[in-house]
């Protein structure tokens, strides 16, 4: 559906962008992680046509951003980082002037508010003014005018940010709801809400793709590094025993309250394996767990890589 190559934008001396390749299917969820200044606005503003590229392509459905504004801009919701929002009118008034702007049958204005009201959340607020309104609730405005076209592709920039836990998750329930039956992509540098909300992600660091899966095919990436806790009672000599042990590459061994704090390192998960092991033995396990590898280690681990080879 959506095809970059090549992408760069440049301003001045500066590469915001450095050649991004992106394919992203219908359907998709899709997250754009990466931290403060790594490009994540400046692809997104080109995708959607508010800003020119300095060199590569970027088409949506066959059509070229450069060469068809008009008709992608027609595909997209867009909702920027600062949601376009003018505070002095009524909620209602707002959502029915973007209505208006976006050409909206008159006789079917009414049906796409209760709609937009009822998909957002906001139909407890249409008559207040947006200045009135919380930051979460806001969002949930923007996001109405995003979708009032019903666009194939909803593109949000950052769209929690600055939201209490409580209406982040809301928001991304929301996003969760319209991802059913469009395509989403949605910026953060908020691991969490990537992991939580997104079918897959691209983590861009420094103006680059530096990796591209789903959550689960991230943390594959740093496949040998599987880290295994037991804890031990009655046990002695346990790194000389399991030094040999298949699948194990290295251990650490210390004492704590009389008993052994073992972690283990390994390319592959053996917890069943070693619990066999054990059970043969005087050993007492107390504890055996699997430490995750969260998308909040693999993401520090290949922006800090980035760095280094600066």
């Amino acid at each position: 559906m959506i095809e970059i190559k090549e992408l760069v934008k440049s301003y001045g001396s500066t590469n915001a962008v450095k050649g991004i390749n992106l394919s992203i299917k219908s359907g998709e969820i899709l997250g754009l992680l990466g931290p403060n200044g790594a490009g994540k606005s400046s692809t997104l503003r080109i995708l959607t046509g508010y800003l020119k590229s300095t060199s590569g392509t970027v088409s949506v459905k066959g059509f070229d951003v450069n060469e068809h504004e008009l008709e992608v801009k027609k595909l997209i919701g867009y909702l920027p980082e600062s949601a376009p929002l003018y505070s002095e009118m009524l909620v209602y008034d707002y959502l029915k002037y973007i209505a208006e702007l976006r050409e909206i049958h008159k006789e079917k204005i009414e049906q796409r508010l209760k709609e937009l009201a009822e998909l957002c959340g906001i139909k407890n607020v249409m008559h207040k003014t947006i200045n009135s309104l919380s930051k979460g609730y806001k969002q949930r405005v923007g996001l109405a005018q995003a979708m009032m076209s019903d666009p194939e592709i909803l593109v949000l920039d950052e769209p929690t940010t600055g939201l209490d836990p409580n209406q982040i998750v809301e928001i991304r329930n929301i996003i969760k709801e319209i991802g059913k039956r469009k395509t989403v992509i949605f910026s953060t540098h908020i691991l969490s809400e990537a992991e939580a909300t997104c079918d897959r992600i691209v983590i861009i660091n420094s103006g680059k793709v530096v990796a591209d899966g789903t959550p689960d095919e991230l943390k594959k990436i740093m496949e040998g590094d599987i880290k295994i806790k037991i804890t031990l009672a009655n046990a002695n000599n346990v790194t000389e025993k399991l030094k040999d042990f298949e699948g194990i590459d290295s251990i650490e061994e210390k004492e704590f309250n009389d008993n052994k704090e073992v972690t283990i390192y390994s390319t592959k998960d053996i917890r069943k394996e070693l619990y066999l092991y054990i059970k043969n033995t005087d050993w007492i396990i107390l504890n055996l767990s699997l430490e995750i590898k969260s998308l909040e280690n693999i993401f520090r681990t290949l922006t800090q890589e980035e760095i280094n080879e600066k």
